[in-house]
């Protein structure tokens, strides 16, 4: 196993990968609180520093590029700092942003994150300010998505579909991506957070435990409502394959073939933060099936590097140099 999967590393740079969906800027602002307001019982922070990173599908188009993937970003921004600052950082790690939408009337999706902390202190969130627009695409840049679309997607060597809920993916996107995907032989994953069951003929499903609960309406307990939710997800929209992540449990894959695997965490006593890594796992499964792994192999590899990224604070991303190691500390601590 171990040098299957150093192989399929070595495959993925240069895999030429399409992510479409919601494109997150998530922002901190970073300061030490200093005292109470007079004006009111609340704290004041003194700003220090302020950073954007990829978020939401971003975060995958930022995951693929980390493992030297081709990547090419479709998705919508606003005429604003945050779309700016995500184009412009997605642009230094050698993304294709030229798939950006930039509509005028709607704001980048932004996630600010407030964090306080000084030198003697534990850095915290203080608290989190969401901003996007609630309503649907307009018909323009829905067209124009399409567009992008099919001006490349044939060249593809892969395809993300990242949705959050934040009105990017339309019926007639899901509809477009999915059956070209199935006339050019090319594997899509999704990673939908509520709304998979859109995605009828899809190669590969990817939802978190709560996520497929929702799914098919009916909470994940034990070994047998999670087998009955898998090949429910499977047989529903006709996928190849579903992964389901499992936190500490580590992941379930199934197989259109009736084959079942389970996938243990690699480093459970070193996970500090999980933000993002399902987007890691996402980013490592579609570049491993570009390269021809199998669907055990792509989500094996999608585990390792979703336990490397956790070892990180805040959203993180992996290099093929850092996976190849995990993967090699792996198998000779276990000799």
């Amino acid at each position: 196993m171990q040098k299957n999967l150093l192989k399929t590393i070595q495959q993925l740079a240069e895999r030429k990968i399409m992510v479409i969906g919601d494109m997150v800027a998530d922002v901190y602002l970073e300061g030490k609180i200093s005292r109470i307001s007079r004006e009111a019982p609340v704290l004041i922070l003194e700003h220090e520093a302020e950073k954007v990173v990829p978020g939401g599908a971003a975060n995958v188009v930022h995951n693929v590029g980390t493992l030297s993937g081709s990547v090419y970003a479709v998705g919508v921004v606003g005429d604003d700092f945050a779309g700016q600052e995500l184009t412009r950082v997605l642009g230094s790690k050698a993304a294709d942003t030229s798939g950006f939408v930039l509509d005028c009337k709607r704001p980048t999706i932004t996630k600010t994150r407030v964090m306080a902390g000084g030198q003697a202190t534990v850095r915290q969130q203080v608290v989190r300010i969401d901003k996007e627009s609630k309503q649907p695409l307009t018909a323009e840049a829905e067209q124009t998505l399409m567009r992008h679309i099919k001006q490349q997607i044939t060249g593809m060597d892969g395809v993300v579909i990242s949705d959050y809920g934040s009105h990017t993916i339309t019926p007639e996107i899901i509809k477009l991506v999915i059956n070209t995907c199935q006339q050019s032989s090319i594997p899509c994953i999704v990673d939908s957070r509520y709304n998979i069951m859109a995605y009828q003929g899809v190669t590969v499903v990817k939802q978190n435990e709560s996520e497929a609960a929702k799914a098919v309406g009916y909470e994940i307990v034990d070994q047998d409502t999670l087998l009955r939710a898998g090949n429910t997800i499977l047989e529903k929209l006709g996928a190849e394959a579903v992964l389901i992540t499992l936190g500490p449990d580590g992941m379930a894959l199934f197989e259109k073939t009736g084959k079942f695997t389970q996938i243990p965490v690699t480093n459970k006593s070193e996970v500090y933060d999980v933000t993002g890594a399902g987007d890691t796992v996402v980013s490592t499964m579609i570049l491993s099936l570009a390269a021809g792994a199998s669907y055990e192999e792509a989500a094996r590899l999608a585990n390792f590097a979703a336990g490397t990224v956790v070892k990180k604070l805040g959203t993180a991303t992996t290099t093929l140099e850092e996976l190849s190691q995990t993967i090699c500390d792996h198998f000779e601590d276990k000799d």
